[in-house]
């Protein structure tokens, strides 16, 4: 079969409300295979090809436009020219978002996390009451709030002062710096005359956003005249890098349910799902509660693929890179939600079938039960560590030359991997 004419492609456009689906390619030689699988499997949903974090690009070494360069390059070759989007994820700062822009993004996360008081849902009532006499100059709003009861179709969000207050401590300050990085993007963009849209991530916290937290949120960021297009709340159960959710599914309908009724009431906007990655058993689920109203962000899914080509074809550098990870294991795992131990798998050396050792580090589809994703433990060691396999100055560049000689199996890989994210989402 021929390959596609090349096209020029439409800039990114704000995608709105319609389904959407991240693709983050920490590597630049991803999108061939995002793209298949979009086009096989994505029905409804768009693309976003271009998504990395200022985190992400920083332990690659990498600049915005570098990441917008890869994404179009490959959507060219490709012959795509339905509209797609650009995500800047995880932005903390001005800089941050007047550099993406400029390169060209124009799907804009706002990540207050470090304005979040983790600790807060575990406070005494009387450490609450110390705590929130600092949180009410953030959180003028309690007040208003108090007494009330939100009906939903699937419950009453009631208004107590015990939950008022938890919101304030825990969100309080994070909700003003996102009002005041929201008007800057809106400000920026007004300079630089571009398009945007917004999306709000709270995931990363060791606690579940509450119902009640998340209307406080939602609700303010609407009288403060933020208007976003999708939000991440913390969903209850385990969302950890690289493997399939941990957690009751049955619970985990339910809270969807009630998030996405939250978000119609208050918006409508999609609830968004990060740390998306291999969450196979829950994408139908957060389909079918979001009517299709969703955003899905993935990552570090599509580097372990990578890892999977070096398995399959040069079977001493996959070797390397193994035990490499392993040295590197516990220091990079301090910045991710991850679980695995050095311990939970062995060191290269002490496997001598390679297909074992893929199937320890990487696992195989076809040793998966249907609807279920990867759960095991040596593919969080290779996830967490791919910022220094990257960047090492024999590592790093090793790996890209294998995947550009190797570009077609890569390709297959990922279309295959992603089609299997996209099928049960487009289904749900």
């Amino acid at each position: 079969m021929s390959a596609p004419a090349k096209s020029i492609v439409p800039n990114p456009t704000p995608l709105g409300i319609e389904p959407s689906f991240g693709f983050g390619d920490r590597l630049g030689v991803a999108t061939p295979g995002h793209l298949a699988s979009l086009r096989e499997a994505g029905g409804p949903i768009r693309g976003i090809f271009s998504q990395q974090s200022i985190r992400e690009m920083s332990r690659t070494s990498r600049t915005p436009e570098e990441v917008m360069a890869a994404a179009i390059g490959a959507l060219e070759q490709g012959g795509f020219s339905d509209p797609w989007s650009a995500d800047a994820d995880h932005l903390k700062t001005p800089d941050d978002v007047r550099n993406t822009m400029s390169a060209g993004f124009v799907f804009f996360t706002i990540d207050p996390s470090d304005h979040v008081d983790q600790k807060a849902d575990n406070y005494s009532a009387v450490e609450l009451e110390n705590k929130l006499a600092d949180a009410r100059e953030h959180a003028p709003w309690i007040d208003n709030y108090l007494g009330k009861t939100i009906k939903l179709d699937s419950i009453e969000i009631e208004m107590t002062d015990e939950a008022l207050s938890r919101a304030a401590v825990k969100y309080g300050k994070a909700i003003c710096k996102t009002i005041e990085l929201a008007r800057f993007v809106a400000a920026e963009a007004m300079r630089q005359g571009k398009e945007y849209e917004l999306e709000l991530s709270v995931d990363e916290t060791e606690q579940p956003t509450t119902p009640v937290e998340h209307y406080v949120i939602a609700d303010q960021l609407r009288e403060a005249g933020v208007q976003v297009v999708s939000l991440a709340p913390r969903f209850i159960g385990d969302f950890e890098k690289g493997v399939d959710f941990k957690g009751d599914l049955v619970t985990l309908e339910a809270s969807l349910k009630v998030h996405a009724e939250i978000a119609e009431k208050l918006g409508p906007y999609k609830l968004s799902l990060h740390s998306g990655s291999d969450k196979v058993s829950m994408y139908n689920l957060l389909a079918q509660a979001t009517k299709g109203r969703f955003h899905v962000k993935t990552a570090g899914t599509s580097y372990l693929e990578a890892l999977r080509v070096a398995a399959h074809h040069d079977e001493p550098f996959f070797r390397e890179i193994v035990d490499f990870s392993r040295g590197r294991y516990d220091t990079d795992k301090a910045t991710y939600h991850v679980s695995a131990e050095c311990s939970d798998a062995p060191p290269a050396s002490e496997v001598s079938d390679v297909a074992e050792l893929e199937r320890l580090y990487l696992e195989c589809w076809s040793d998966v039960p249907e609807g279920k994703g990867f759960t095991a433990p040596g593919r969080q060691i290779l996830h967490c560590t791919f910022g220094s396999v990257v960047t090492d100055p024999e590592l790093g560049p090793r790996l890209k030359a294998l995947l550009c000689d190797k570009a077609d199996a890569y390709t297959e890989l990922l279309r295959e991997h992603f089609v299997r994210h996209l099928q049960p989402l487009r289904i749900g």
